[in-house]
Order: structure tokens, then C-alpha cells, then sequence
């Protein structure tokens, strides 16, 4: 049987104001996927976490970027790919502080990549300094079984 797999890019301005846009672009290609409520929800708040990210960190808040989000869907898993062209980073580098010490400090920030990492089966950069920045997620469709 041949795999089908449908493909979904969204490439808006690097603003928060477009983080809703995102966030209803991934909420529809989730659904399409099959995930339910609660499932699309999580999905939402790893691809919004890292396209704030992409748009405090890599782009400093320069509305003259872009944040290219793709979604992509076969029969056995959901992946967004986050693109920009800003400032890179060494994911080893960000200091993952352990979550007592983020709660004792009142500390906003510094959960991003933990988050990520929480809601999605795989998480992985693929940076190219001076080029562009890629952040793949997945997630593992679920089978149902019908006899």
C-alpha cells in the first residue's frame, strides 16, 4: 500500500503577534492528524515555546524576519520543522537549570527545551551558522486497532 504523506508550511514575520497564527496553523494540521483535544494542546504549546524563542533569541525582535513553520503528516507520525535564518546557539550550551532551582528563583525562561522535550517524542536542532536554523519535532501517531 503506498504511504501518504501531507505536507502544511506557514512562513510568517518574526512577531509575537503572530504566535496565534501559528498556533491555529498547527492546531488544524493536529486535527487533520487525528490528536485529539488535549494531545493538539501540547502540540500547540511546544511549536509556540519555540517559535517565541526563535523570535526573543535568533531574531531579537526584528519584525523584518521570517519563521517558516512546516508540518508534515504520514501514517505513523506528526513533525514541525521550525526554520530561521538568526542568531544560532549550541543546544549544550543552554544551562538546563534543574526545575527546583527555576522555582526558587521565580526565574521566567529556561524551560523551553526541557518543555519540548516533555511534549514531543523527538527534538532535535540542526544549525548552520550564518544560514539557517532548523528545529524538528515529532510526534508518534497512535494506532487504533479495528479487529
Amino acid at each position: 500500500m503506498e504511504t501518504v504523506e501531507r505536507k502544511f508550511t506557514l512562513q510568517v514575520p518574526s512577531s509575537t503577534e503572530n504566535l496565534a497564527l501559528i498556533r491555529e496553523f498547527v492546531s488544524s494540521a493536529a486535527t487533520q492528524a487525528g490528536f485529539d483535544e488535549k494531545e493538539v494542546a501540547k502540540l500547540e504549546l511546544a511549536v509556540d515555546e519555540a517559535c517565541a524563542n526563535v523570535i526573543e533569541h535568533a531574531y531579537g525582535h526584528d519584525v523584518n524576519k521570517e519563521v517558516i513553520v512546516r508540518a508534515r503528516l504520514d501514517e505513523q507520525e506528526f513533525s514541525i520543522d521550525i526554520e530561521d535564518t538568526g542568531k544560532g546557539f549550541v543546544p549544550a550550551d543552554v544551562n538546563q537549570e534543574e526545575l527546583e532551582q527555576l522555582i526558587s528563583k521565580r526565574k521566567t525562561g529556561g524551560l523551553g527545551m526541557r518543555l519540548m522535550k516533555t511534549l514531543m517524542d523527538e527534538v532535535r536542532y540542526e544549525i548552520e551558522p550564518g544560514k539557517k536554523n532548523a528545529l524538528h519535532m515529532s510526534k508518534r501517531l497512535k494506532k487504533t486497532d479495528n479487529g
